[in-house]
């Protein structure tokens, strides 16, 4: 194991997030807030830590290999995220203590969404624009894992579409080298938050709510920069922005290249996995309609329809984003929702839960176990799109499905002996697991009135999530360390 260059590579990390501390000192500057300082101690902090650890190290060297692989991916996240709650630890009003400070920065950039604070609007801006910044940069960062770490390291639901996906995408990498994989992804990231930011702007939010608004829009995180989150604005318009962007931020970015670079949206129309992400957000969409409307919750169509797509689109995401209590609705819908959230978004995007692409191989494996009973010697195969899949595709998926299965429980039987009570420990767990957000009883508007050991566990639950659960499981084996 390579640790000096590990260590090397973590130090140079930490000095370049060091500079995200400098956007919200200027915003305090030009907003004359007073939140600045904590942001300069926590730069200077950073930077000392991170040459701290690089310069010893500068002259390593050493061969990566995919064990060094897996161990710099936790080490990324973890460390960033303890980094991140530095400024919000320094911070004089609100006054975090460290379980509140590392479960704020680790929400934000796993962009799960859960926060722990209360009065956000009153907050300085400086606090609230870091806030959002967490979750565009975490946004980013769980594309590149996706599209182009993970694939070498041999996980990710990327991996599937070395059997089918066009084009670029065709050997899980968009372009041949991974500087230049993550330079597309960023040209495309950035546009989208340019593009929505104005959007919002032009329905009618002001220059600092579009910009941060956009931010937790892209990355799918769900940070708002007030306690009723988009409700806050009132208006359909806005709604609608918000939904439009969620659906594209959900989509694979691969194929957003892929469309982008041939200029040509039939990348799309031949994705299955975009197909079935569309299904299912308008199947949700139509059920929440129609049970909102029998039960008479909203006094007309439009605003039935509208807080019925908004919700179903920003819940099943994995956004949390929320213009009304959804836990108020009738009981059947907030848990549809919170079930949903475990499809989440596609492979590739800033979504959450388990992955489009992988809950529809299960069912499509289910589909082949019923025909095998009925006609026991037949061959079938599964296949994604035009192309059959070997089965060792679909035994990971398998794996991966009971390894999430596994973590669910454990952590959600942990929380219960923390004295949650069934509902709020049910739907913390789901929240933070699938990087959602809101929850339902006692986390259905914040997560503040909880413990702190409740807290440190829905943390590793957002990292877990975040990792999809193999990377971070594998550090756990005997055989990992051995190696």
């Amino acid at each position: 194991m390579q640790f000096r260059t590990i260590i090397k590579i973590l130090g140079q990390l930490v000095a370049l997030f060091s500079l995200t501390m400098v956007p919200p000192a200027l915003v305090s500057l030009i907003y004359k807030d007073g939140g600045g300082v904590p942001f300069v101690l926590a730069f200077v902090f950073s930077i000392v830590i991170g040459l701290i650890a690089y310069y010893p190290n500068r002259k390593e060297n050493g061969d990566l290999k995919a064990r060094e692989g897996f161990l710099i991916v936790v080490l990324f996240w973890l460390v960033l995220g303890s980094f991140a709650a530095v400024p919000l630890i320094f911070l004089q009003s609100p006054n975090l203590s460290l379980a509140d400070a590392v479960f704020e920065a680790f929400s934000g950039l796993t962009t799960t969404g859960a926060t722990v604070l209360t009065g956000i609007e009153y907050l300085p801006k400086s606090v609230l624009f870091y806030r959002q910044q967490l979750q565009w940069l975490g946004g980013m960062g769980i594309i590149v894992l996706a599209v182009a770490v993970l694939p070498m390291l041999g996980v990710g639901g990327m991996q599937l579409y070395r059997a089918e996906t066009p084009g670029p995408v065709k050997d899980s990498k968009m372009t041949p080298r991974i500087a230049d994989t993550a330079k597309h992804l960023w040209y495309i990231y950035v546009s989208l938050t340019v593009a929505c930011t104005a959007s919002y702007w032009f329905a009618g939010m002001g220059w600092f709510d579009a910009i941060c608004h956009a931010f937790s829009t892209i990355a799918i995180g769900g940070f708002s920069t007030y306690d009723a989150s988009i409700g806050h604005f009132d208006s359909p318009a806005i709604n609608f922005i918000c939904v439009f962007f969620l659906l594209i931020a959900g989509v694979n970015f691969s194929l957003h290249y892929a469309a982008v670079s041939s200029r040509n949206v039939r990348a799309y129309l031949r994705d299955p996995e975009f197909k079935v992400f569309l299904l299912i957000q308008l199947t949700l969409v139509v059920i929440c309609f129609a049970v909102l409307s029998s039960n008479q919750v909203y006094s007309n169509g439009d605003e039935t329809l509208d807080q019925a797509m908004f919700q179903a689109v920003s819940i099943s995401t994995t956004a949390g984003f929320a213009t009304d209590n959804f836990s108020a609705w009738p009981l059947f819908l907030p848990i549809l929702l919170i079930f949903s959230s475990f499809i989440g978004g596609c492979a590739g995007s800033t979504g959450g839960g388990m992955k489009v692409v992988r809950v529809f191989l299960l069912y499509l494996q289910g589909v082949r176990e019923l025909n095998r009973l009925v006609h026991p010697r037949a061959i079938y195969s599964i296949k994604l799109g035009r192309k059959a899949l070997p089965d060792k595709v679909v035994e990971a998926v398998w794996g991966f499905f009971s390894a999430y299965a596994l973590v669910f429980v454990i952590i959600m039987i942990a929380l219960l002996g923390t004295g949650l009570d069934n509902i709020t420990a049910f739907s913390a767990t789901a929240a933070c697991l699938n990087n959602l957000g809101p929850g339902l009883g006692d986390v259905a508007a914040h997560y503040g009135d909880i413990t702190d050991t409740a807290k440190w566990l829905l943390t590793l639950a957002m990292v877990f999530g975040r990792l999809e659960i193999f990377t971070l499981l594998v550090l756990f084996t005997p055989t990992f360390w051995r190696g």
